[in-house]
């Protein structure tokens, strides 16, 4: 399953409540089982973020579904985002080769060469 890292930024009303957070977590971990996704891990942190959640779920529809309940609920706002491993970017670079001209910064990907600054079809 792919995985997805979810940024999450508590509202007023999330902060008003904060001394119910872990219990709140516990929801989400049982409203992500229903949907079929696994919490791998759920962090609170320091800085820009409040939380940070690591999940498998089975597509991004169920995902973005997952985070748009949990908005629904109006403690937290979420962004999230798409994780590759190491094993998975390594397939995708495997389909990357390197323009006409050889250069470093153009890669050709299926008949478009994209280089910095815009994609050039048929180059």
């Amino acid at each position: 399953m792919p995985t997805y890292v979810g940024l999450v930024k508590l509202t007023d009303q999330g902060i008003r409540n904060v001394k119910d957070t872990t219990k709140r977590a516990k929801s989400f971990r049982e409203m992500a089982e229903k949907a079929g996704v696994k919490v791998k891990e759920i962090l609170w942190t320091l800085g820009r973020y409040d939380l940070v959640l690591v999940v498998d779920a089975p597509n991004d529809e169920t995902m973005t579904r997952l985070a748009l309940g949990l908005g629904m609920l109006g403690n937290a706002k979420t962004e999230t985002l798409k994780a590759f491993s190491a094993q998975e970017m390594d397939q995708i670079l495997k389909g990357l080769r390197r323009g006409k001209d050889g250069g470093e910064n153009v890669a050709t990907l299926g008949g478009t060469t994209e280089a910095p600054g815009g994609t050039f079809p048929g180059a």
